[in-house]
């Protein structure tokens, strides 16, 4: 919105010119959701206590969990609300990518939106059932992979880019519809079973988000695609504004999430939060660079599902509870010392990831 209004702007003071700079916007959109977050964060949380939007504590987790019964949840609105202004505001509105990620992120918001509302109404850690919530989120993702595959405007858009390896890119074709939405929904539940302890998810998705705003950058731009081996996709780039949004609204929202938490940001936050990731990973063409870097994210989902499959399977469970967080609980880890530790684990393979756009 205001790349338009420098543009015209730029015809009276050629300084406006400075504005067209993805760099310079991408930094603006930071400290725009920032600066949204932490001023609106207030507001919000107490619009939240007041209507009694209170987080209902499973009987069946920790103890230590007993005492956040009632803190306010659904503080992900506080996060979509700062990423879409500083999105809107900073990011070129002409760009196709802008507007199927920002809409299927929001979309995913309203799924979790919906699920945290039926968990509040009815009183229970349940919310929406499993069947409901996947059928929602798989019609969100298979329109916006639907989209991305017949709006690519070259091959390089729908290949899959093995990392580690220049020249292997593997066409998908019309399989790239199943592989986006895999993606999409399983980055969206990955993040959603992370976000269990006080800043648990924010952090990690805030790290993986800035690595994704370099990727999508470099994809975007011509001369470093080419320089590093990557497929190059115009106007990927203008995503990083996005990402950069992320960023702004996850640390704003942290101030209030961090350990003893003022607020929880609920699946209203953590599945729509979760989709931006796969969709950036999806137009940046690294998704399997995603998992590297989401890999707190990926292990969490994985003890889940070894959980319920050891328990069906044998009669016992693996871990004393999953999510992983949990067992680490159990075992007596204070939780400020999880959830440091998985912030520290995810530093290391967000670097990891990022090296392997030089390693190749």
């Amino acid at each position: 919105m205001l790349l338009w209004l420098t543009d015209w702007l730029m015809q009276f003071h050629d300084g406006f010119r400075v504005f067209q700079f993805l760099t310079l916007r991408a930094i603006l959109g930071t400290l725009t959701a920032l600066a949204m977050a932490l001023m609106v964060g207030p507001v919000v949380i107490r619009h939240l206590t007041l209507s009694r939007v209170g987080q209902h504590v499973r009987d069946d987790g920790p103890q230590s969990h007993v005492d956040k019964t009632g803190t306010p949840t659904m503080g992900g609105v506080l996060i979509l609300v700062a990423i879409a202004v500083a999105t809107l505001l900073w990011s070129d509105l002409g760009n196709r990518f802008v507007w199927i990620v920002l809409v299927t992120t929001l979309g995913f918001g309203l799924i979790g939106g919906v699920d945290d509302w039926f968990k509040l109404a009815y009183g229970n850690a349940r919310g929406l059932s499993a069947r409901t919530k996947f059928a929602a989120q798989t019609v969100v993702a298979l329109v916006a992979a639907s989209i991305l595959y017949f709006t690519a405007q070259n091959p390089a858009e729908t290949e899959l880019i093995v990392p580690f390896f220049k020249e292997v890119a593997i066409p998908l074709g019309l399989w790239f519809i199943p592989f986006a939405f895999i993606v999409i929904v399983g980055s969206s539940n990955a993040v959603n079973l992370t976000d269990g302890l006080d800043g648990l998810a924010i952090l990690p998705t805030v790290m993986v988000a800035g690595a994704l705003g370099v990727i999508v950058y470099v994809v975007g731009h011509a001369e470093f695609a080419g320089y590093l081996h990557i497929p190059f996709i115009p106007g990927a780039g203008e995503l990083v504004v996005f990402a950069s949004a992320i960023m702004g609204a996850g640390l704003g929202f942290l101030w209030f999430n961090t350990y003893p938490a003022q607020v929880f940001m609920g699946d209203v936050g953590a599945l729509a939060l979760g989709a931006a990731l796969g969709l950036l990973a999806i137009v940046g063409r690294h998704e399997l660079v995603l998992v590297i870097m989401g890999g707190v994210f990926v292990v969490e989902t994985l003890s889940v599902m070894a959980q319920v499959a050891s328990y069906k399977l044998t009669g016992r469970r693996l871990f004393r509870m999953a999510p992983l967080h949990h067992h680490f609980e159990l075992m007596g880890w204070p939780e400020p010392r999880v959830i440091v530790r998985f912030w520290i684990i995810t530093v290391v393979l967000v670097l990891i990831g990022l090296a392997t756009l030089k390693l190749r």
